[in-house]
């Protein structure tokens, strides 16, 4: 059977409860893929910055926002949070600054673990962090993730 396709552009989410094979492109930015394993359905979501000021749009472009954003719309599909498992990936430092309090990969990364902790939701697997992006394609029924670092040119 062949998949329908959805390319995650930053800062969106897309969740299905239909086999879905979901595929997007990381540097920096981070990826949460949730998936419940007792009703077969996952979804994505790809952010770019880790928290949200206050100012403006809530948007999923923040990852305390896209984190919450993406539990919300696996509960709406019916999932239990407790049912709930993640991958997260990305965050890599694929341009590298002489300050170091930018570190936005690291930061990003931070903010998945700190607000998947804070849900009670476990993270089953990752690649994070490094200086290569990634490919990442997510199979919504089966929870599997295919990954592969790009190479600099």
């Amino acid at each position: 059977m062949e998949l329908k396709k959805h390319y995650l552009y930053p800062s969106t989410i897309f969740v299905s409860n239909k086999p879905y094979q979901i595929q997007t492109i990381l540097g920096s930015c981070v990826a949460v893929c949730l998936w419940d394993a007792t009703l077969k359905i996952g979804g994505m979501n790809h952010f770019m910055l880790p928290l949200w000021n206050g100012k403006g749009l809530a948007s999923p472009k923040y990852g305390n926002i896209a984190i919450e954003k993406i539990i919300q719309k696996m509960i709406k599909f019916g999932s239990k949070k407790y049912n709930l498992q993640a991958k997260v990936f990305g965050g890599a430092e694929v341009i590298i600054q002489e300050k170091v309090n930018y570190n936005i990969g690291r930061r990003n990364v931070i903010t998945a673990y700190e607000i998947l902790k804070e849900n009670n939701i476990p993270i089953i697997s990752q690649s994070v962090k490094g200086q290569l992006g990634r490919k990442i394609i997510f199979i919504t029924n089966t929870g599997v993730v295919l990954h592969k670092f790009l190479k600099k040119s």
